[in-house]
């Protein structure tokens, strides 16, 4: 562009240079081309920043695995693998920056583990009895690592009052962002931090105890890991599958609310705001009615 727009100009210079096209015009070009050169400038700003926060949300995830594997060294465990890389501050290859609705970003879509799309990343928190929505957000991160605190914080306390516990998708759960949850909220966060499959062996079908309780010096990850596993646990996280998964299940075939039709974080949060209280709408409806 830069290399352009000098020759343009020298072209404007020279009475005797070769015209250009029908239409064309010397000026024109050299307009477009600088404000193309300042959009290009202004995503290359836009991707190194966005290179920053990412480094900073690996960075986290690298300390805790090294503090992990420290831990096991000093109780005389041997400890095999590499040690965690600390992340590049490098933009990646692959990192890229829309120029129509520049606040978008690439995330993982689910139609397999290869599909991408450029999207908007909403989000939606359910009251338990009611399955109303009670707090909805979009934001334009690509995963939910960081999204646990300013999700509860969108819950309208004037309709629930306070959060007594927050049930999350693996997904929600970083450590920090449930201490600060629990701190600040003054909630119980529960999560499925453990790959399990869905075959129950006959050793799960055995009536047994709950494991006694994690002491002082454990850390969130065993503290979430034996909530979930107690008996009331268990109970009180499978709601989530019968609270939150329907609502979406219902905003997207029986709404047929598949994608934003505005571009901006700003509008396509206004448009995910007027979906949820459509949504609330019907199903105050259907609980007066039933």
């Amino acid at each position: 562009m830069e290399l352009e727009v000098k020759q343009l100009v020298a072209k404007a210079e020279m009475a005797d240079s070769t015209p250009l096209a029908d239409g064309l015009r010397v000026p024109e070009e050299i307009a477009r081309r600088q404000e193309r050169r300042a959009k290009l400038a202004e995503a290359r700003r836009v991707i190194e920043q966005r290179a920053k926060e990412r480094v900073q949300a690996q960075q986290a995830e690298v300390e805790r695995k090294r503090a992990e594997r420290q831990a096991r060294r000093d109780g005389g465990q041997k400890v095999g693998g590499r040690e965690s890389q600390n992340p590049s501050a490098q933009p990646e290859g692959k990192d890229q920056y829309n120029f129509t609705d520049p606040q978008s970003r690439i995330m993982k879509a689910g139609g397999g583990k290869d599909h991408f799309e450029q999207a908007y990343n909403a989000q939606a928190a359910v009251e338990v009895d009611s399955r109303l929505i009670v707090g909805q957000r979009v934001t334009d991160a690509p995963n939910d690592k960081q999204e646990l605190v300013p999700t509860v914080q969108a819950v309208k306390r004037e309709v629930v009052g306070k959060v007594k516990t927050v049930l999350a998708d693996s997904g929600f759960y970083s450590e920090a962002a449930v201490k600060a949850v629990e701190a600040n909220e003054g909630s119980t966060v529960m999560a499925a931090v453990e790959r399990k499959s869905h075959h129950r062996t006959v050793a799960d079908l055995e009536q047994k105890s709950d494991s006694p309780a994690p002491g002082p010096e454990a850390g969130m990850m065993e503290i979430i890991k034996w909530r979930v596993s107690t008996r009331a646990g268990q109970a009180l996280y499978q709601l989530r599958q019968q609270t939150v998964e329907p609502v979406f299940g219902i905003i997207k075939e029986a709404m047929g609310f598949r994608r934003f039709l505005l571009r901006g974080l700003e509008k396509v949060s206004l448009e995910w705001t007027l979906v949820c209280v459509a949504y609330n709408m019907n199903r105050l409806h259907r609980m007066v009615v039933g």
